[in-house]
């Protein structure tokens, strides 16, 4: 790894780490804010719910939650954050090698004293450490927001760990699914475009697996490896999808790490 290189990554992302990670506290304190209004009238909110068509609930899996709840409305307030989580960590899958060659400074990069292991490590490394600081904003904010407004309702702490704990699974499937693609494509000229792309069509495909009960697509799209709703009603992960989400993540970091290696790097002519 290189101390130089992965400062120089983590700076020019620090005023992206601070704005997302502002905004998703924002996100979570907001919409949190709310509960006690659904916990006081509960039969009246469960009444309101039953009157959205069954396939409009069953696509954001709220035939599932109980908002009532504190970890029911938690686990629908996370379903907007994880989307914002997979925008941002999407982005800098994105952008880690193909904003240089976009720029036609990745061949000034290759001439320092560094291979391209060490250069993809410390820019993952610095990725990695955006993200997580992203991760423990959430955090904060999550438990800030139920302290403050969760009143006497009670809820199990253990649960809500597992649902905070699964955020870095989903960032990192990610940033190494976003990283693969940019080296599979010959230039990614903009990488917001596929990142909205990434981030919106996993949680579309969530949607339509929710509606049409495809087990196919829950195969697919980690909204469904790391669903909130599963995770509150069971207080586990569903084993065999976080694995599979797992294994995505690690054959796509060393893919990765084979086609960085083997790439052709445009010069400045």
């Amino acid at each position: 790894m290189s101390a130089t290189i992965y400062r120089h990554e983590f700076l020019i992302r620090l005023k992206s780490i601070v704005i997302w990670s502002l905004s998703m506290a924002f996100l979570i304190v907001f919409f949190f804010a709310m509960f006690p209004v659904f916990a006081d009238q509960a039969a009246l909110m469960n009444e309101f719910m039953e009157k959205y068509p069954q396939e409009l609930r069953v696509a954001f899996g709220m035939d599932r939650m109980d908002l009532a709840t504190v970890l029911g409305f938690f686990s629908f307030v996370l379903m907007f954050v994880q989307l914002c989580l997979a925008i941002q960590a999407g982005n800098y899958g994105f952008g880690l090698v193909s904003i240089e060659e976009s720029e036609l400074t990745a061949d000034f990069l290759m001439t320092k004293p560094v291979s391209r292991g060490q250069i993809l490590t410390s820019k993952l490394l610095a990725a990695m450490t955006s993200l997580t600081i992203t991760n423990l904003v959430v955090w904060a904010a999550s438990f800030t927001a139920i302290t403050l407004f969760r009143g006497e309702h009670a809820y199990e702490p253990g649960t809500l760990i597992l649902l905070l704990i699964g955020i870095l699974i989903f960032q990192l499937f990610f940033l190494s699914v976003g990283l693969v693609v940019s080296l599979l494509v010959k230039r990614v000229r903009s990488v917001t475009p596929y990142a909205l792309g990434l981030g919106f069509g996993m949680y579309v495909l969530s949607a339509f697996s929710g509606i049409l009960g495809d087990v196919k697509l829950e195969l697919v799209t980690p909204f469904k490896h790391l669903d909130a709703a599963y995770i509150v009603q069971h207080g586990a992960y569903n084993a065999p999808l976080v694995l599979l989400n797992a294994a995505v993540t690690v054959i796509a970091v060393a893919a990765s790490y084979w086609l960085y290696t083997r790439r052709d790097i445009s010069a400045v002519s």
